[in-house]
């Protein structure tokens, strides 16, 4: 899979899944914009990707601020000209029930983030995105899953179902522009997404909660999204691929 001359922008590119991605597409010669808050986790997973070959570009930014969209696209197209794949991994792991005061604060910073932003920034990078004939790959979760529901997670779950309806939305309008949009929803993987939301969980315990012998390192995860955006995938559009160790069989 060669992404030489390619450009691919990464939101929540600074660890876990978002860095695997960008180090993965820098391994195939793709150019590499990546956004995150953290700007030494940035220039970390900047670096490895230079080491590789890499042209990357940092963007220092909060995909729940609308002119930070903006502008994650502009220095973009600024220094690169285009856009080919555009990867919205950028997300965060909230906690609330339903009975919970302060639900409605929990619930419009988990949309803002995980959804929102994904319509919003997908919306703005469509017009490069049809030019280059690209392609969107979204970074859903089990979660959002009609058979896998998480009270605790109420307003997590619910922005990735809606992410799930977005991709095949989005998928629909976009295919006669010949862009293709695609989800992939992993289950447990080890990233910094626990400590990150302040759980003090291990993963061996993770694994028993899904039921599943092991959880995915970020790279299978990574692996899979090279694949949703590469040529051998041309004819996958709107579908939504499942890496989860066999967690949904389970439940």
């Amino acid at each position: 899979m060669s992404f030489q001359n390619k450009v691919v922008l990464i939101t929540g590119g600074s660890s876990g899944i978002g860095a695997a991605t960008a180090e993965l597409f820098a391994k195939e010669g793709a150019d590499i914009a990546i956004v995150a808050r953290n700007e030494v986790k940035l220039k970390n997973t900047a670096e490895k990707c230079e080491k590789l070959g890499a042209k990357v570009l940092i963007i220092k930014a909060d995909v729940a601020v609308d002119s930070d969209l903006k502008r994650i696209i502009k220095e973009t197209i600024d220094r690169f000209n285009k856009i080919d794949v555009l990867v919205n991994n950028a997300g965060i792991l909230t906690s609330a029930t339903i009975e919970d005061e302060n639900l409605m604060e929990i619930y419009d910073k988990t949309i803002n983030t995980n959804l929102r932003s994904t319509v919003y920034l997908t919306n703005l990078a469509v017009p490069y995105l049809i030019k280059t004939k690209g392609n969107v790959v979204n970074i859903s979760s089990i979660l959002g899953s009609s058979t896998l529901g998480n009270p605790h997670r109420l307003s997590y779950c619910v922005s990735k179902a809606g992410m799930d309806h977005f991709t095949r939305a989005a998928a629909l309008q976009l295919t006669s522009s010949g862009v293709r949009v695609n989800a992939v929803s992993p289950g447990a993987t080890k990233t910094d997404v626990l400590s990150n939301a302040g759980i003090q969980t291990s993963w061996d315990d993770i694994a028993k909660i899904f039921k599943v012998e092991r959880i995915s390192e970020p790279e299978e995860i990574g692996e899979v999204i090279l694949f949703l955006a590469s040529d051998k995938a041309r004819s996958i559009t709107g579908a939504n691929y499942c890496i989860d160790n066999g967690a949904l069989l389970k439940h």
